[in-house]
């Protein structure tokens, strides 16, 4: 009766030891699903977050090769409308220069009129 209790005993440890064994491997199992489950949904969002970066990128470069074409076309246009402002001043600077060789002129149509006016008033007629 002794022995037959301690086969039963043992047999009943070693199904224990079975079934912890076979519920360790079902945890390690599971553990590794959800490890790589939490991992692979990472990596979905690492890959994302790469994918924006490299776009962000690109966007960078080609915002910068604008800007430097906006400020050189933007240069270009300073420049001619200095121009344009010294052709106006130089435009000026004639108009002023011809209203002064006419007023001259006209002082001096003047002058010589009076001039022959007087010359024909003191001829002997």
């Amino acid at each position: 009766m002794l022995s037959r209790l301690l086969k039963e005993h043992q047999a009943k440890q070693n199904e224990r030891k079975e079934l912890q064994e076979k519920r360790r491997r079902e945890a390690i199992a599971a553990a590794t699903c959800l490890t790589e489950a939490l991992v692979d949904h990472l990596n979905v969002g690492v890959a994302q977050a790469y994918m924006n970066q490299r776009k962000l990128d690109h966007e960078v470069r080609t915002l910068q090769v604008q800007a430097a074409q906006f400020a050189k076309q933007t240069g270009q246009w300073i420049g001619m409308v200095e121009n344009f402002n010294q052709a106006l001043k130089e435009i000026g600077d004639v108009e002023n220069w011809a209203r002064s060789i006419e007023l001259d002129m006209h002082t001096i149509a003047t002058a010589l009129e009076y001039v022959y006016k007087g010359q024909l008033q003191s001829a002997p007629s």
